[in-house]
């Protein structure tokens, strides 16, 4: 069924699509500017700005000409952020370099509800984002009582991964009202999955994706993050 609605998303969006990355779901700038780097499809944010000294990974993805051997040290480092692997891989990849397959780094779930945009990330260090629909943002760093409850989505992601395939466009806008889209940050590439709400909840693979995002964003929500 995922890859049926995977085949559908795909040929309507070659008919329909005709805006790029970055978006503005929200009507506040730093939302926009939260949700964008969410995905992680332009490393120039990432990057140390004019006048700062650039941490050691800043500097090996600044770097030019590339270090190809740093770049891959940099991705293969399972103790750094995973948003910064992705970056990474990203990079190995645009300069024709091989990389591991299926490596999950980032679970991003997308519902649009009355008042905007519910986004939800989170990343293999154990990092977690969330954007309200009204642009409130909640970021939880570093806390070990989310580690189980990413782990747990990651770990009801990865049989997902492994049945679809990496997406060849750029970045789609935020999915319709009605529909949840999953994506997936992985070492080759971003991966997604979107429909209706109503028939994803029941969908063998996506329905466990969306079950434990549930219970992640609920715990945020609980926690009171900023």
């Amino acid at each position: 069924m995922l890859r049926k609605l995977l085949a559908t998303i795909g040929m309507a969006s070659a008919a329909t699509a005709s805006a790029a990355p970055p978006y503005s779901p929200y009507s506040s700038e730093a939302a926009n500017a939260i949700y964008n780097l969410l995905f992680c499809d332009n490393a120039a944010p990432f990057l140390a700005k004019p006048g700062e000294a650039p941490v050691p990974w800043q500097a090996t993805l600044a770097a030019a000409p590339p270090n190809i051997e740093a770049l891959r040290s940099l991705a293969d480092d399972r103790g750094q952020e995973g948003r910064v692997r992705y970056l990474a891989y990203q990079q190995l990849r645009s300069f024709g370099q091989s990389v591991p397959p299926k490596q999950l780094l980032g679970v991003i779930v997308e519902v649009p509800l009355d008042g905007g945009l519910d986004a939800l990330a989170a990343y293999s260090e154990g990092g977690v984002r969330y954007i309200n629909q009204s642009g409130k943002i909640a970021i939880v760093e570093g806390v070990p009582n989310f580690a189980q409850l990413v782990q747990s989505l990651f770990s009801a992601s990865q049989p997902v991964v492994n049945a679809i395939g990496p997406w060849k466009e750029e970045r789609r806008a935020p999915p319709a009202r009605g529909n949840v889209r999953l994506t997936f940050l992985v070492s080759d590439g971003l991966y997604f999955g979107e429909g209706p709400m109503n028939v994803m909840q029941r969908e063998a693979m996506a329905a466990p994706v969306i079950q434990k995002a549930t219970e992640l964003l609920q715990a945020v929500v609980a926690s009171g993050a900023k």
